[in-house]
């Protein structure tokens, strides 16, 4: 269990963030932007589960808790010694592959009552998709920072299919709380 006594440490007054496995981080390092976007994310989240209905918004809470899980994953390095094991412990949070499995079942259960798409989908229509498309712009972002810590260090393989498949499912809750009458982008119409 966490225990915060005290908000300000006054450690990260230099640039620095420390990490699980006690190392330090400048603020702008990869790995930082990465868990940087996965909180923002999360943040977003919340405010989206304000519009939606109870049963949605359970699932959009256990999504923020594997968001919780997410940035613990990223906030502790793989070790040189450890290769690229990336398997959780009791000493150490990793997203596993049955997370992003829940997150295909919800999309397919929510995508067997839409409509097939005819055409791309401006972010809109009624409060509760509009929030969602923004918390899937925000995902998306989240995914770049993991792919891009990735190309410079190793990320595990789960968190970042996570991101892919959370950007899928909010985009497909976006269609569901529109109950499929999503406003259609109509090419060229403004000229």
């Amino acid at each position: 269990m966490v225990k915060l006594n005290k908000i300000y440490t006054r450690t990260g007054d230099a640039g620095t963030t420390g990490l699980v496995d006690g190392s330090r981080r400048a603020k702008f390092d990869p790995r930082m932007n990465a868990i940087g976007d996965v909180d923002e994310l999360n943040s977003a989240l919340g405010w989206a589960i304000m519009a939606v209905a109870a049963t949605t918004a359970a699932d959009l809470r256990r999504i923020q808790n594997d968001l919780f899980d997410l940035g613990a994953d990223l906030a502790t390095p793989v070790g040189e010694a450890e290769g690229a094991d990336f398997a959780p412990s009791e000493m150490v949070l990793r997203i596993v592959p049955a997370q992003a499995d829940w997150i295909e079942a919800r999309i397919d259960a929510l995508n067997e009552n839409l409509p097939p798409l005819t055409s791309f989908i401006l972010p809109g229509g009624s409060e509760g998709a509009a929030r969602i498309h923004l918390v899937r712009a925000i995902a998306r972002r989240a995914e770049r920072a993991g792919v891009a810590l990735a190309a410079v260090e190793p990320v595990n393989p789960a968190a970042l299919m996570y991101l892919n498949r959370l950007s899928d499912y909010l985009f497909v809750l976006a269609r569901a709380l529109n109950a499929g009458n999503d406003p259609l982008w109509v090419p060229g119409a403004s000229r």
